[in-house]
């Protein structure tokens, strides 16, 4: 049985979303570009009539569209994702005092971020399209514009988005193929190009499975901010490039939520004197907005996780490991830290590392580096004498 969707914008005639998609198509794409049109032709607001904002107290409010129509617009054509589900609750279901907490399961995302996928698809008008990551169906709106919508496939593992994609891309004359399945099991069909809007880690292998030979596969690189774009090989595999741009999205997921957080791996680390304790050089930053490094960390560690802290008083960093491992950087501002580690590993040691090594050498080797991906999934990467594997 479908679940019974809200419908949205529709009967709201008189809302002058035209003007706004079209400032909004001409800041995703360039003026030649065969996807500005797609861009401005879309009511993007239909596809989020409701959406969480976060709140100081780490929790979620609803905003209402339909309640404050030019907030609603200006954020549905703005310059930042729109959440629309927080710990599987959907703002479509939610009431008006509902409060969730957690981490976000699904938005409609940026835009600029959607196109920058596509093109990285290099996708033609005669080519068959798989959309891993429906979510509130933006870029498959885009895409079955431009392609037309038998050529256009979404799917996603949540029900209720794939239903309420299906209905609101109806009606406005869209009729892409919608499926409700986990992205990680065999897919539908074979595809000249799949566009993942969810981050894996390794590659799926289905998804290498879907794509026809000399196919194109674009996905992110979970738990890091690279896009990996490749080519599909005669012996089931990929090989291309980490392109030389970034993007962050949600990881897959097995069912309407994600597992539980890693807080307690954060408990050690927040209060315990460590093994060892010493001066660092670099200064207290928070890592996950500094990209590359971020990303080159969790090859090096995977699974490691961070957690950042300002006040006035200063800066504090914590990195955990499910092994053990755990480090606390504390710093007046900017000076260097006080940092405390213990556990079977050093974590700030070989986070001060790899900032060392971009220091010294102008920058770390991922961007631009090239990937090869086996026919199991697993991502092979090189640049010069470096490399790394994932999966």
């Amino acid at each position: 049985m479908r679940a019974e969707v809200l419908k949205g914008s529709r009967g709201m005639t008189n809302i002058p979303w035209q003007g706004r998609a079209a400032d909004l198509a001409a800041r995703a794409t360039d003026p030649d570009s065969r996807w500005r049109n797609p861009v401005a032709g879309i009511p993007r607001h239909e596809l989020v009539p409701r959406w969480w904002e976060p709140v100081e107290d780490g929790t979620w409010q609803l905003q209402v569209g339909e309640a404050n129509p030019d907030l609603w617009l200006q954020q549905a054509y703005g310059n930042e994702s729109l959440v629309t589900s927080v710990g599987g609750l959907h703002a479509d279901h939610a009431k008006p005092d509902d409060r969730p907490t957690g981490l976000p399961t699904s938005s409609a995302t940026l835009t600029p971020l959607v196109v920058k996928m596509l093109r990285h698809g290099r996708i033609a008008a005669e080519h068959d399209l798989l959309d891993i990551g429906t979510g509130a169906g933006g870029l498959t709106a885009i895409a079955a514009t431009r392609l037309g919508s038998d050529r256009v496939t979404s799917v996603d593992i949540d029900g209720y988005l794939v239903d309420a994609a299906r209905d609101r891309l109806a009606g406005m004359g869209l009729g892409p193929r919608f499926v409700t399945q986990d992205a990680t099991d065999a897919l539908p069909g074979d595809y000249d190009r799949i566009v993942a809007t969810v981050s894996a880690r390794p590659v799926p292998v289905p998804w290498l499975q879907a794509l026809r030979p000399g196919g194109r596969l674009v996905t992110t690189i979970a738990d890091t901010a690279l896009i990996l774009t490749a080519w599909k090989t005669p012996d089931g595999g990929a090989t291309g490039v980490i392109e030389r741009d970034w993007a962050g999205f949600m990881t897959t997921r097995h069912g309407s939520a994600y597992p539980p957080g890693s807080d307690e791996l954060f408990e050690t680390a927040r209060e315990a004197e460590g093994e060892d304790v010493k001066l660092f050089r670099y200064p207290v930053a928070d890592i996950r907005n500094n990209w590359e490094v971020w990303s080159m960390l969790t090859i090096n560690i995977p699974g490691i996780e961070v957690d950042f802290e300002e006040t006035p008083e200063g800066r504090t960093a914590w990195l955990a490991h499910p092994d053990g491992s755990w480090a606390r950087a504390e710093a007046t501002k900017f000076e260097p830290p006080t940092v405390h580690q213990s556990g079977p590993r050093r974590l700030w040691s070989e986070l001060e590392s790899i900032r060392n090594w971009r220091e010294v050498e102008g920058g770390l080797p991922l961007y631009g580096c090239r990937a090869v991906v086996t026919p199991d999934g697993a991502i092979h990467l090189s640049r010069g004498r470096w490399s790394a594997a994932i999966g």
